[in-house]
């Protein structure tokens, strides 16, 4: 099964976070992980330079991308289902979640309310990584 990183996981990464770095790189080298447009934006969003512009420019060409036709409307209709704006998770972290969920994908998140969510329902989708 492969792996998406939330944005949390990706700045962990490119911040070299010991407790991240290494597992993220194995997963990166074993080509397991994916992402989503949305989740590069942000991390453009916060970029501070042109150089790690630039970084985050070569990482989202070499990661495979999950194509997300219409699945901004579907992750609402998946979050009204589940209520999760009630539970502190909003619209583009839903498009995450269904995007793992309709692509057999394990999340990886730092986000308490996301993991919350999938630990109670969809276990199978969120990753651990003390499981490599």
């Amino acid at each position: 099964m492969g792996v998406l990183f939330d944005t949390s996981i990706w700045i962990e990464y490119f911040k070299a976070n010991p407790d991240y770095f290494p597992t993220c790189q194995r997963l990166l080298d074993k080509r397991s992980v994916w992402t989503l447009d949305i989740i590069f934006g942000e991390l453009v969003q916060g970029a501070k330079r042109r150089r790690e512009l630039e970084i985050l420019d070569i990482f989202y060409q070499n990661t495979p991308k999950i194509k997300d036709s219409n699945l901004g409307y579907h992750a609402g209709l998946f979050s009204q289902k589940y209520q999760l704006l009630n539970q502190g998770i909003g619209l583009i972290d839903s498009v995450i979640v269904l995007a793992c969920l309709e692509n057999g994908l394990q999340l990886w998140s730092l986000d308490k309310k996301i993991n919350r969510f999938l630990e109670e329902s969809f276990s199978i989708y969120l990753f651990d990584p003390k499981g490599i």
